[in-house]
This record gives C-alpha cells, sequence and structure tokens, in this order.
C-alpha cells in the first residue's frame, strides 16, 4: 500500500478527478503498476491490468481509493477487474463521490471479489486528495492561504518592497504548491504593487499543468502592462461592481484571451463574496484546491470568514522594523475566545528560511 500511495503522490494533480496510485501483486511478484493523471484518462486500475496481462488472474490489487462502478469517459474499473479475474482488492478509505461511496467495495464482493479496508492508511490516502474529500463532503475546495513574513510578523518594508523576504528554496517550495493546485488566487492589489505572473515554472519533471490564475478586481482596474497576462496559462478576473466603465475594461480584458465573471453577491464594501468566489472555482472552473497568495487584507478576509483549512507560513530570519507592513489585515477580535484557531501540523527547514504549516481547528 505504502507503493501504491507513492505513486498517487507522484501526480501534481488529476482534478477534478482524485490522484490515485495502485500496485497489483501476485503472489510475491508485482506484476502491474499503476496512477490516474487527470479526466478522460486511464484510471491508476486500468493501467496496471493492462501492465499486468495474463498476470492479472488471481492477483491482488493495492489502490488508494474505492474503484469507481460508474461509466464516465473510462469504463468502470470494478468490471475491469472482474473481466480480469482479480482475486482480491486492498484498500484504505472510501471515495466519497456519491456515484461510488461504497458501490464499488459492494460490486466486487457481489463479483466474489474479496475486499480488504487497511484503515491504518486512511489518513495518508485522504491526505492526497484534501481537496477532492472537501468537495464531496463540504462542498467546498479546500484552501490554503501562503504567507511569508519576517521574525517580527512582517511582509514588506514600508515602502512596498517585498522582493525577496525569502529566499530561493522557500520560492521553489512555492512553485510546487502552485502546480498541485487548480486555482491561484489573488487581489488587483497584489497585482499593482507586486506585478506577480503566478504561473509555475517550466520543469523537467513532468509536462506542466499550469492553475487558473484568478484576479480579484471589483472594478477592473489591472494595469494592461500587467506581467499577469505575458505567463502562459489561464486567467480569470472576478469583478463586482458594474458600470460603463466597467463593461468596457471587461471587453478589453476579453480580448487579451482573459475570462472575465462578475460576482453578483458583495459584502458591505461591494467586493465580492469571498464565499462565492469559493463555489464558482469549485463549480464553474472544477477547483478542488485552492491556492491563496495576496496581500494583507484579502488573505486576512478568507482567514476570518472561515473559509480557509491550511495556512503555509514561510518565516524568514529577518527584522524589517515596526513601520514594515503586517501580516494580515481583518477586523480586531474583541475576545481570545473568537480569535481564529489553528493547530500547527508541521514544520520544515527550507533554505534559511522555516516552513510552518497550520491546519484548521
Amino acid at each position: 500500500m505504502k507503493q501504491a500511495l507513492a505513486l498517487a503522490e507522484k501526480v501534481s494533480s488529476a482534478s477534478p478527478n482524485p490522484r490515485v496510485g495502485c500496485v497489483l501483486a501476485n503472489g510475491s511478484e508485482i506484476v502491474g503498476t499503476g496512477w490516474h493523471i487527470g479526466p478522460g484518462e486511464l484510471h491508476a486500475e486500468r493501467m496496471a491490468l493492462l501492465n499486468a496481462g495474463d498476470k492479472a488472474k488471481g492477483s491482488t490489487l493495492f489502490v488508494t481509493l474505492e474503484p469507481c462502478c460508474h461509466v464516465g469517459r473510462t469504463g468502470s474499473c470494478v468490471e475491469a477487474l472482474r473481466g480480469a479475474g482479480v482475486s482480491r482488492v486492498i484498500i484504505p478509505v472510501i471515495d466519497p463521490n456519491p456515484l461510488v461511496a461504497g458501490k464499488g467495495v459492494q460490486e466486487l464482493v457481489n463479483a466474489g471479489i474479496e475486499v480488504i479496508r487497511l484503515i491504518d492508511f486512511e489518513s495518508q490516502a485522504r491526505g492526497i486528495n484534501l481537496g477532492f474529500f472537501k468537495r464531496y463532503e463540504s462542498d467546498r475546495p479546500f484552501v490554503r492561504v501562503k504567507l511569508a513574513m519576517s521574525i517580527d510578523g512582517r511582509t514588506a518594508l514600508s515602502n512596498g518592497e517585498s522582493k525577496w523576504i525569502t529566499g530561493a528554496e522557500a520560492r521553489q517550495d512555492v512553485q510546487s504548491m502552485r502546480r498541485q493546485s487548480d486555482a491561484v488566487v489573488t487581489g488587483v492589489g497584489t497585482v499593482i504593487s507586486d506585478d506577480p505572473q503566478l504561473n509555475v515554472r517550466a520543469s523537467d519533471d513532468e509536462p506542466i499543468r499550469q492553475p487558473l490564475r484568478v484576479v480579484l478586481d471589483s472594478q477592473l482596474r489591472t494595469p494592461k502592462d500587467s506581467l499577469i497576462f505575458e505567463a502562459y496559462g489561464p486567467l480569470l478576473f472576478l469583478f463586482s461592481q458594474e458600470n460603463d466603465v466597467v463593461i468596457e475594461r471587461a471587453e478589453g480584458l476579453r480580448a487579451r484571451a482573459a475570462s472575465v465573471e462578475r460576482v453578483t453577491v458583495c459584502d458591505r464594501t461591494g467586493r465580492a463574496d469571498l464565499a462565492s468566489v469559493l463555489a464558482l472555482l469549485l463549480h464553474e472552473y472544477d477547483c478542488n484546491e485552492v491556492l491563496i497568495e495576496a496581500g494583507a487584507i484579502l488573505a486576512g478576509g478568507f482567514i476570518s470568514a472561515g473559509l480557509v483549512d491550511e495556512l503555509i507560513v514561510y518565516l524568514a530570519p529577518k527584522l524589517l522594523g515596526a513601520d514594515g507592513r503586517p501580516l494580515l489585515g481583518f477586523d480586531g477580535i474583541t475576545s481570545m475566545d473568537l480569535a481564529p484557531r489553528f493547530a500547527i501540523a508541521s514544520t520544515r527547514q527550507c533554505g534559511d528560511d522555516l516552513k510552518i504549516v497550520f491546519k484548521r481547528h
């Protein structure tokens, strides 16, 4: 099972499908392995069966998620396993998709195939597909906020200079986060001040799958010469205030191959309601995992609204002083009981910086 989990983890994202890995063993011999890379591609089980050929008969399948039993872009994996003569299937977790959700196990049993569930591996199997499980269990994407700060909790100098607060290793780690994300969200303020591209840099390890880059820009003020237009990959602007000027700006953005949509639910300031933004990304753009790379106000807005599942904080061994820019900006907390709470999930040295992962309580 450990090998199957490692195969699933080698794929950065198969969204909106889950990342799945499997190993087919006949006695002490591994006769086939497989992994799923995305919609319309071979499911992990079918890849392993293809590798195994006739050796699949009487074999045991170790797979990281309950096999599917419905026909979508590809056929039912349960039927493929039955047809190949697989004797036993070992899984750590049930598929939360209501089209499966235990039905795959039942159909395997009905076909005379023994099913064993390894509960000890459930947490790791779920961890590989946090966004997939979040989609079906909470009707929301899994949301991460990436932050970088100095020892004294500052993100930039008072004049806005922030390049580079962290070192090269930390910045490369952010590339890995973008690669596994379906969308990277920022605000127009960050686009104007930092001029980011928000894409994934080229890699020799695997074909580059660019995330959807999303700019929350209530009045579509993004400058025409912003670098975000130069980088390859899908680009979406979300606005909330509609008038003749904004409509004209929207047409200009569409002419540059960007998608533009209006979010009709707004907060009291006229900005897009953040829960509605996430719902749009989940249902209209199939985004299971969303990464927020934004300034203090927008990042703080997602946190104070209770929409963040994970905080990734890179702590740089620097001091920027009392007049440096703060990490987060949201309404003051009047009681400790009301403070958003997170638990430290992990810490890791990342070059000269420290990476701290916080999970929502």
